[in-house]
């Protein structure tokens, strides 16, 4: 007897042990009782596998940069306790793969006032608001490009204050420091971009009383955890999509944001968002 004649007899067993003798059905049919519960076990992994695709085929649509390992956390989020083996196998069967942006090194022109590298990548933090790092991106529109500036705390890697613009100047910066939380003595950390080695930043800072810290010319690893922010933002929000509105792209910034520092989950916080993790601590 073939195994799919087999199935067939162990599926008419099934509907009739509600009013018959299991031991007698499996008698008479001349199947064992082991086969009949590997046969139903199969069958409840295969119920279980369809749940565990469908909510796979949810969190990729919303999150397609998730691979195995962060969608295995996700489905653990939703109450499936899964293996990521189980979750790299269905993964592939289904196709599903992460979507991975490439970062662009940029050398920026050498300015007027630079500070030395205080951080030396150590991007390890104590305490909030005690190192902080800062950077700009551009994002494109149908309408022209858009400039993103960002302040990132260390601590949680929350981003605790942004601002965006048309132009790409200091009034962007400054607009940032403005909205930015910090406590007197702390480093904030950047690039070498002409914003931050102005003469007027440099006066800022000092104003603040924020302590200025540089990355080395052309060493775009110096300043990392800014890259990696920007890179996601890009990949998460907009990979897959035409060219937005200046209104529809900065609204799907601040949502990003939003989700970034409020849901997404991250390894080196054990798992939880920057907020979730700044939170568990102070309590």
């Amino acid at each position: 007897m073939g195994s799919a004649q087999k199935g067939q007899f162990f599926k008419i067993i099934d509907e009739l042990r509600a009013r018959h003798s299991l031991l007698l059905l499996l008698h008479h049919s001349g199947l064992s009782k082991a086969g009949y519960y590997k046969w139903r076990s199969a069958g409840v992994r295969e119920d279980s596998d369809k749940v565990i695709v469908e909510h796979i085929k949810a969190i990729h649509s919303l999150r397609p940069y998730y691979g195995y390992r962060r969608m295995q956390v996700a489905l653990g989020r939703e109450g499936f306790t899964v293996n990521h083996k189980r979750v790299y196998r269905i993964m592939r069967e289904l196709g599903v793969q992460s979507l991975i942006c490439k970062k662009r090194r940029y050398f920026g022109k050498s300015g007027s006032t630079v500070f030395p590298d205080l951080l030396c990548r150590d991007f390890k933090s104590i305490a909030p608001g005690m190192k902080l790092v800062a950077d700009i991106t551009y994002l494109p529109t149908a309408n022209g490009f858009i400039y993103l500036s960002a302040v990132q705390d260390l601590y949680n890697n929350e981003i605790i204050s942004y601002s965006l613009s048309a132009k790409n100047d200091l009034a962007l910066v400054f607009a940032t420091l403005s909205r930015t939380p910090a406590m007197p003595g702390a480093v904030l950390h950047s690039d070498q971009g002409f914003q931050y080695t102005h003469k007027a930043y440099q006066e800022r800072l000092g104003e603040l009383q924020l302590v200025g810290s540089h990355s080395r010319k052309g060493n775009c690893l110096d300043n990392a955890c800014m890259e990696s922010f920007f890179s996601h933002l890009k990949t998460e929000t907009f990979i897959g999509k035409s060219l937005l509105t200046r209104d529809e792209t900065v609204t799907l910034v601040d949502e990003y944001i939003r989700f970034y520092n409020t849901e997404r989950f991250q390894k080196r916080l054990g798992q939880l968002s920057p907020i979730e993790y700044r939170e568990k601590l102070a309590a």
